[in-house]
């Protein structure tokens, strides 16, 4: 894949970033991740050495605040991104192609995990269709009492799935946003499964 950004336009943008306030690491790589969309997110190990960069250079100052290191454009940065303005434009322009380059990618893997997934599903509930017709429930005491036992166990797998589920998305959220592929992968890969049970139930 293509690098997201071409060489030295980080640092400028990092720049314009910090033209609105003071922010430390954390804030920027946010401030980036929200700007794509979700869809990349920088490390660490990409920021803080630019941002060490651009100190050593003096368009940027750090200022602590608390546990944290904030950092501030000066005002050579500031000279150095009016200069560039132009060139900030042009970053702008590249940003939003990547953006639409990295959807497109994700939803053709989305799409290609979907149809592998539709064929477990269909797989499953075949199988799953072929148990029950097979099981031979004579007794209906014994039908009874291992459809009740059968029901309880479902709705426990389902349930220690949300949950499990549920930490893992909020864990996530916790570091960063959630993205509208995330949502819209949740929403189909839901709908698929409901479909596939749905299917699978006699009668």
């Amino acid at each position: 894949m293509p690098p997201v950004f071409a060489h030295g336009a980080l640092r400028l943008y990092l720049l314009a970033l910090l033209e609105s306030g003071p922010k430390h690491g954390y804030e920027l790589i946010k401030a980036l991740s929200e700007r794509f969309g979700g869809t990349y997110s920088p490390s660490a190990g990409t920021i803080y050495p630019r941002l060490g960069k651009l100190e050593e250079e003096g368009l940027v100052a750090t200022e602590s605040a608390g546990r944290r290191t904030n950092y501030r454009i000066t005002a050579a940065g500031l000279a150095e991104l009016n200069k560039r303005r132009d060139e900030l434009a042009g970053v702008e322009n590249d940003i939003s192609a990547s953006v639409r380059r990295l959807a497109d990618n994700l939803r053709a893997d989305i799409r290609a995990n979907m149809r592998g997934l539709r064929a477990d599903l269909a797989a499953t509930a075949e199988a799953a269709r072929s148990t029950a017709r097979a099981a031979d429930f004579r007794k209906a005491g014994r039908q009874s009492s291992e459809g009740i036992r059968e029901l309880k166990e479902t709705e426990m797998l389902l349930q220690a799935f949300r949950d499990d589920l549920r930490v893992e998305l909020r864990l996530h959220a916790s570091r960063q946003p959630l993205s509208a592929v995330t949502l819209e992968t949740v929403r189909t890969v839901l709908d698929q499964a409901r479909i596939s049970i749905r299917n699978s139930l006699p009668g």
